[in-house]
């Protein structure tokens, strides 16, 4: 089968299509690169031994998507390509509009145009809004604190009402919880450019040295410790619960959560980094922002139960692969500064107002 996967150099985009390989599927990759970097396909090809077909495109370029609809037999779609900083969209609010709805749409109509009845949707446990965790699929969904969320809410709206007019369609809208970690390998990981938008990067920069301390939003919170909770997963499970939802594929619209169905907090994440890898991540506490839940965890029951999918690796499993990979990272930085000309590196200070929100989201 051949899968065409939106956004597949990117973090889940990518250790996706190395789980779909492993699983003799064909990908055949869509992505901008505005968020992510061409050499990571080529570790894929490094860890799975087998080519992934590459078009750098913006899915939201309806004549670009019907070239690849054109040229591939495709069997599905699994749409990762989006911007994701849940900050950046509250500030840019039309461009992540544009972006996350319409590349929905085109792509839809694409397969309209082309028979291809499999959708796969990466969505977010953004679109719960402020219900009560653990999340449940069946729950209402409330307003989302933020035009993030809210394009994922409306892109699940959009695929429901088309797969309710187009006989022998299957939508999957996945809902992630917080992916971390890295592929066992350490070929490929999480690179955000510019100011990461999650946590796990960000103990990774104190780790190595690169920022003083990390900030913690608030130790009020009625949580085990004070601090936030969050559902964390190895992204090696999430990739692999994509495969699942293929390899299970029913007529109609499927909604399931991708998580652990168990809280962390945000200290318990810092301590078991820092057991799992002999290594201290220096932090403060500071206020809470406007915006952040004190839980957000999954029930991942329906996904166990339907598709037969659970996750399997555990935090230090999570901590341990994000390390291996930073290192990595480091040593080829090192080996690539040592046979250049000096440059300067600088990136924007990294204060409390451009800290991400520790919110429900990938």
């Amino acid at each position: 089968m051949n899968i065409l996967v939106t956004g597949g150099a990117g973090y889940i985009g990518s250790h996706t299509c190395v789980a779909l390989q492993e699983a003799g599927y064909s990908v055949i990759v869509a992505d901008n690169l505005c968020n992510s970097k061409a050499e990571t396909l080529e570790q894929v090809k490094q860890i799975t031994n087998k080519e992934v077909t590459f078009y750098q495109i913006d899915v939201t370029d309806e004549v670009a998507v019907e070239t690849i609809f054109s040229k591939h037999q495709l069997d599905g779609v699994i749409h990762f390509a989006g911007l994701k900083a849940v900050s950046e969209s509250v500030e840019k609010p039309l461009a992540y509009y544009y972006n996350n709805i319409v590349s929905t749409m085109v792509l839809s109509k694409a397969c309209q145009k082309y028979g291809v009845k499999r959708f796969v949707f990466s969505s977010s446990a953004t679109v719960y809004g402020e219900n009560k965790a653990p999340f449940v699929e069946t729950m209402t969904l409330l307003p989302t604190t933020n035009p993030y969320g809210e394009t994922k809410a409306i892109s699940e709206r959009i695929l429901t009402d088309i797969a309710k007019v187009n006989p022998g369609w299957s939508v999957t809208l996945l809902r992630y919880f917080n992916p971390v970690g890295a592929h066992e390998s350490g070929l490929i990981g999480e690179t955000p450019s510019g100011i990461p938008n999650n946590l796990m990067p960000y103990i990774t920069q104190v780790a190595k040295g690169k920022l003083d301390k990390l900030r913690v939003f608030g130790n009020d919170y009625p949580t085990v410790d004070g601090t936030g909770i969050r559902d964390y997963i190895h992204v090696r499970d999430l990739a692999e619960g994509h495969v699942a939802v293929l390899d299970n594929l029913t007529d109609g619209v499927n909604i399931y959560n991708l998580g652990t169905s168990q809280g962390i907090s945000v200290l318990q994440l810092i301590r078991t980094f820092e057991e799992a890898n002999g290594i201290d991540v220096p932090y403060e506490i500071v206020a809470r922002r406007p915006g952040d839940l004190a839980e957000c965890y999954a029930d991942a029951s329906k996904a166990e139960r339907e598709l037969g999918w659970t996750a399997k690796r555990n935090l230090v499993d999570m901590c341990r692969d994000a390390w291996r990979f930073e290192s990595r990272m480091m040593l080829k930085r090192r080996k690539n500064s040592d046979s250049k000309p000096s440059k300067s590196n600088t990136r924007p200070e990294i204060g409390k107002e451009n800290m991400p929100l520790y919110d429900c989201e990938e």
